[in-house]
């Protein structure tokens, strides 16, 4: 690729983004490697307008890298609740152990260190040392990717857009060439439309005005996945157990399925509820029987389990859809 064309695009993308560029977003205000790590993690897979209230809510309660390193997984898993694609919480987990004993508490500097962090590929440590760290490191997450084959005009393998990436990649002002460039595919050259006329690279664009070719939009059948609860109530307590089959929200809590014992004699009320609710994979329907109970003494159980009070409900890692059932149960039962 020409030279003169890398030039352009890097010194177009920095000017556009001192003038443009989302400084708003929270992660940019007081920019710390620790608030870059924590949003890169939190924005894999997940639009940028969904992450934000979480990002807040985490960073209010773990302000710091030394405040985090405290957290159990439990703590994070509960101020995920509700983001999904949890493996990102418990990698955050697994990075603040490892940074803690392999690192003495402070989130590393070098590249090869950065990469070794659980739930940091390429592209996310990349963007980690290039924003925060202003060190020269190209990313290549989907937007990047739609730029760079946009303004190249050709469609590129894997192994060739990274080759581009790294010849894109200025040595100075890296900060604002990174941030630029997510940001142009975020919000210009996005994969339904292309503004090319707010665009900086218009110019010199080999798919300028274009049209995009338009798609066969398949729609993805997800399979059914059948779900049955037991919820259990004593007064304003409600029985939960933890998820640790390594399928879909593992490590967060839930209802019992098959785990409780001797509660039948000890019923005072009993109703059903169904809810629905899409994973990326897998579409759920839930049925949860709330079976409201004399006492508690009769209750065996054989799982790790806890009796979590209503107003402790938001300390603890719960799916969407079942903190929804028992904040609606909480209601009728006022």
């Amino acid at each position: 690729m020409s030279k003169n064309k890398n030039t352009f695009l890097a010194k177009q993308i920095v000017a556009w983004y001192q003038i443009n560029g989302r400084k708003d977003l929270p992660w940019r205000k007081n920019i710390s490697v620790y608030k870059i790590w924590i949003s890169e993690i939190m924005l894999q897979q997940t639009q940028v307008a969904t992450v934000i209230p979480y990002f807040k809510r985490f960073i209010k309660e773990y302000p710091s890298l030394r405040s985090l390193i405290k957290a159990s997984e439990d703590d994070i898993l509960a101020l995920w609740s509700g983001l999904g694609f949890y493996r990102r919480a418990k990698n955050i987990f697994l990075a603040k152990e490892k940074i803690n004993q392999d690192f003495k508490g402070r989130f590393p500097k070098n590249f090869d260190d950065i990469l070794s962090l659980p739930g940091i590929g390429q592209s996310t440590a990349g963007a980690i040392s290039s924003i925060a760290l202003n060190n020269p490191h190209p990313i290549l997450d989907a937007n990047v990717k739609r730029v760079l084959k946009r303004f190249y005009g050709k469609d590129f393998n894997e192994k060739e857009l990274w080759e581009l990436s790294k010849m894109a990649t200025p040595q100075k002002n890296v900060f604002e060439y990174t941030q630029g460039i997510m940001d142009i595919g975020a919000i210009i050259c996005t994969s339904k439309k292309k503004d090319c006329d707010l665009c900086p690279l218009k110019s010199n664009c080999s798919s300028k005005n274009i049209p995009l070719a338009k798609k066969i939009a398949f729609k993805k059948i997800n399979p059914t996945h059948n779900l049955t609860y037991k919820l259990l109530v004593y007064k304003k307590k409600y029985l939960l157990f933890k998820k640790t089959d390594k399928t879909f929200w593992d490590g967060l809590w839930v209802p019992a399925e098959d785990q409780v014992k001797n509660y039948k004699k000890n019923i005072k009320t009993q109703r059903s509820t169904k809810v629905t609710h899409k994973l990326s994979h897998l579409n759920l329907k839930i049925n949860i029987d709330i079976i409201h109970v004399n006492k508690l003494e009769s209750i065996r159980t054989n799982r790790e389990h806890k009796w979590v009070a209503f107003n402790e409900i938001e300390k603890i890692a719960i799916p969407a859809p079942i903190k929804k059932v028992i904040n609606n149960e909480q209601n009728y039962s006022v």
